[in-house]
């Protein structure tokens, strides 16, 4: 009989990891304190009662002799009270558990053996920053910490202009590799059953995996990037000044307007009454009669009697505006907070990410799209909130306000942002800032970020919102990997099956050590995606590398073969070679026999 999974906790990540255990085949034990028995999520499940963090309710649940233990509640007490008795319990098994902190997150499972922590927001930042440059992102995964080292999978449906083109020139084109391939009229092939010099044809659905540079230009048309664009100078010179006089108070505006205007009829005045003057002269007298009272020049003592009064009174009226307007414009800067005020020169005019919310997910997307060159504009309405120092010394540009009111909205620039990304802690306030978004520009690429996976589905099918995600949804597949063991750097879906990108090191006594990497993704129905060694990442073509020890090798595996990867069981499957051609043996060939 097949060891189960105990799974700790049913909220919405262990309701949707659940999922993914039962579409794995996995027996699973639950232990929850609120989830009864005719629960319909539990579908075939074993349900314990109790507090996960009591001897008593872990021995009722097998841990014991259980294949893995996920640890899923909201606290992090809790997971790591109960992933250190379910040790004390069994010395052997996987213990995955999900974490908040992130300074034990690292530290954790080197701290206690055979120990996994793994964060929602770390898991799904990645995938919620690719989706909002490119609208979509089925995957995405790093092959090592430099900017060539990440990859994206995609899907992308084949236009007239792709149409006829082989699915071998394709990725050598994008500098991608061809994961799947599902043709209009035909069964779906994937990985080792591609046939990469079939032609494609409209509308059929490819699945590639490359640098998002080279995919981009895949997924985004020409005519939506040249919105991306800015005007020439002039224009984007006259934008700003509209938009900063829009943002400016009414009072700072008419004490500008009744400054300038007495300057202009001071300088005329001046200009006509003292023939001497120049217009340059005559607006310098006037600046210095309106800000310093300066007294009259040798040359003006011979004005009328009603320039002397004009005089005096612009001298009068000089003192009483420069104090008006000095007090008014530093309330202004005041009320409005000076930070804020210089934040908001920075934003740039179009083009850029906008982040509403610093929560732990939103942070973690705002650090992605820094990484990955964007510029990003957050708004967040808290002040204290623990992540905007550091998103302002990352380079982000940080707005205080509420991303549910309009207007913070307009002064973002949100109409014509690249993307828009809620990721608030509350689902209807993230809904709210995605319409009021769609109110000011329908082309805005707007990424929901939702809690409930079901509500997320129902905003997919029913509002056209289609890319509402929820973080569950996202990041259960990595807690489900996680049980195996090694590095899963993504697990998505394709078609009806679940895929995981694995990364495998070869150590100096493995059986892979010599074997050419085709030989892999023959016998383990691996695709091979990376190869990262001492000297850096190996150029593609890959196939024909010989694994060495001490290689990283990436590659996109079934869920389900992940284990029999792991042990090194090659597949049971007959495959028979055809060879359509073979050249005659060259003289230099067989002298090299004869030696």
């Amino acid at each position: 009989m097949e060891r189960s999974i105990v799974l700790c906790g049913l909220g919405r990540m262990g309701g949707r990891v659940l999922e993914y255990l039962r579409a794995a085949g996995m027996p699973v034990v639950v232990i929850d304190t609120i989830c009864k028995q005719d629960d319909p999520r539990l579908a075939g499940a074993t349900l314990v009662s109790g507090d996960c963090r009591l001897r008593e309710t872990l021995q009722r649940a097998g841990v014991a002799e259980a294949r893995g233990v996920l640890i899923l509640t909201n606290d992090d007490q809790l997971n790591v009270s109960t992933a250190l008795m379910c040790r004390s319990l069994n010395r052997d098994t996987r213990i995955v558990l999900r974490m908040f902190n992130q300074n034990l997150l690292a530290r954790l499972g080197m701290a206690v053996q055979n120990v996994f922590a793994l964060s929602t927001s770390l898991l799904t930042a990645p995938i919620l920053a690719m989706t909002a440059l490119t609208g979509q992102g089925v995957g995405t995964f790093r092959l090592n910490d430099t900017s060539d080292g990440l990859l994206q999978v995609v899907e992308i449906t084949v236009g007239p202009l792709l149409r006829g083109e082989s699915l071998a020139s394709l990725a050598a084109r994008h500098e991608a590799i061809v994961v799947a391939h599902m043709p209009v009229d035909g069964e779906p092939r994937l990985l080792r059953e591609l046939n990469t010099e079939q032609q494609i044809e409209t509308a059929d659905r490819v699945v590639l995996c490359g640098p998002p540079s080279r995919l981009t230009p895949l997924l985004t048309s020409a005519e939506n990037e040249e919105q991306l664009k800015w005007g020439n100078l002039g224009l984007r010179l006259w934008r700003i000044v509209q938009r900063t006089l829009a943002e400016m108070d009414p009072a700072v505006l008419i004490c500008t307007l009744v400054v300038v205007v007495t300057l202009l009829v001071g300088t005329l005045v001046l200009r006509v009454g003292v023939p001497e003057y120049t217009e340059a002269n005559a607006f310098l007298r006037t600046v210095s009669m309106m800000a310093t009272a300066a007294p009259l020049k040798e040359e003006e003592l011979g004005i009328s009697s009603s320039m002397r009064i004009f005089v005096g009174g612009l001298r009068l009226l000089g003192v009483v505006l420069m104090s008006a307007f000095t007090a008014i414009f530093t309330n202004y800067l005041v009320r409005t907070r000076l930070s804020g005020v210089l934040e908001s020169g920075r934003i740039p005019e179009r083009g850029h990410a906008i982040v509403c919310g610093l929560s732990t997910v939103g942070f973690r997307v705002t650090e992605e799209l820094i990484r990955l060159g964007e510029k990003v504009v957050v708004i967040e309405q808290d002040t204290n909130n623990r992540f905007v120092s550091t998103a302002r010394r990352l380079g982000a540009t940080v707005l205080i306000g509420d991303g549910s009111v309009l207007e913070v909205l307009k002064q973002s620039h949100a109409g014509t942002a690249r993307a828009v990304i809620p990721a608030t802690n509350n689902d209807m306030t993230n809904l709210e800032v995605a319409l009021l978004v769609r109110e000011l520009n329908d082309n805005v690429r707007v990424v929901l970020l939702i809690n409930d996976p079901q509500f997320a589905q129902m905003l997919r099918e029913s509002a056209d919102i289609q890319l509402a995600l929820s973080v569950p949804a996202l990041a259960a597949p990595a807690f489900v990997a996680g049980l195996f063991g090694d590095r899963v750097l993504s697990v998505f879906w394709l078609e009806t099956r679940l895929y995981a990108a694995l990364e495998l090191t070869i150590g100096p006594d493995d059986p892979f050590v010599g074997q050419a990497l085709r030989a892999m993704a023959i016998d383990y129905g691996v695709q091979p995606v990376g190869l990262q060694r001492v000297a850096g990442l190996v150029p593609r073509p890959l196939l024909g590398a010989r694994l060495e020890s001490g290689d990283r090798v990436v590659g996109i595996v079934a869920l389900a073969d992940i284990e029999r990867l792991l042990r090194r069981q090659p597949s049971t499957a007959n495959y028979a070679v055809e060879v359509t051609a073979c050249p005659l043996p060259t003289l230099g060939w067989l002298a090299g026999l004869l030696r």
